[in-house]
């Protein structure tokens, strides 16, 4: 059953935060115990980010359904999920999150909060937010229409682990950690001027994963339902 509305909003957060707090701060870690080696930078990154947000998905799940990501919730609400009214009011809260979190990073390491210097929109570096939006969809709605929701912690954590090293972009996959990004200059961040290439990008992903998901899984299960996505 969906809890409160205020209690899925709380969890919407503090969870978006929590993802926006482990990508910047161990970018920052990274960037600190590894400058001279960007592979290993940015393996301690992924590393972090993959075990960060599996736990956050299995704390939240229970709660809000442990979105953090707008474009899950666009597609949720597109498949018939959660209502637009919901969606309407976890996007802020993800947004908010995402760039508080980023904040709460920067502070614990003493790093400036400025917007980033960081140049990402490259024509490989869309075309990769594109399928790494799109595979990162599909994992979650795939798990979630056959049953096997219980599986997204893990499976999710991997994937984005994973799309770290296999999508030129590194796979943020997310508009709401973009935007928080672009609030720290340092290994993880974005600048503005990238954001919105970036979430056009991962939009596009988003609904090309909701058309693979209609047609490769177009029966919910009904224990679904009710189910944390």
């Amino acid at each position: 059953m969906t809890a409160p509305s205020w209690r899925a909003l709380a969890a919407e957060f503090l969870g978006s935060a929590g993802l926006a707090a482990v990508v910047v701060g161990s970018g920052i870690a990274a960037q600190t115990l590894s400058p001279a080696d960007t592979g290993l930078a940015l393996l301690e990154n992924a590393f972090a980010t993959a075990l960060g947000l599996a736990v956050l998905i299995a704390v939240f799940s229970p709660v809000s359904g442990a979105h953090f990501n707008p474009v899950v919730s666009l597609v949720d609400a597109l498949t018939g999920g959660r209502t637009w009214r919901a969606v309407a009011g976890y996007i802020p809260a993800q947004i908010v999150g995402c760039l508080a979190g980023a904040v709460l990073a920067n502070a614990m390491f003493a790093v400036p909060t400025t917007l980033s210097t960081t140049d990402r929109a490259t024509g490989p570096h869309l075309f990769a937010e594109v399928v790494a939006t799109a595979g990162l969809v599909l994992v979650i709605f795939a798990l979630a229409r056959t049953g096997r929701g219980a599986l997204a912690a893990p499976a999710v954590g991997a994937y984005i682990g994973a799309a770290y090293f296999f999508t030129s972009s590194t796979s943020f996959a997310n508009p709401a950690i973009t935007i928080g990004r672009a609030v720290s200059d340092t290994f993880a961040g974005i600048a503005p001027a990238s954001v919105l290439p970036f979430i056009g990008a991962q939009v596009v992903g988003a609904l090309l994963a909701w058309v693979l998901v209609l047609s490769l899984f177009p029966a919910r299960r009904a224990a679904e339902a009710s189910a944390p996505v």
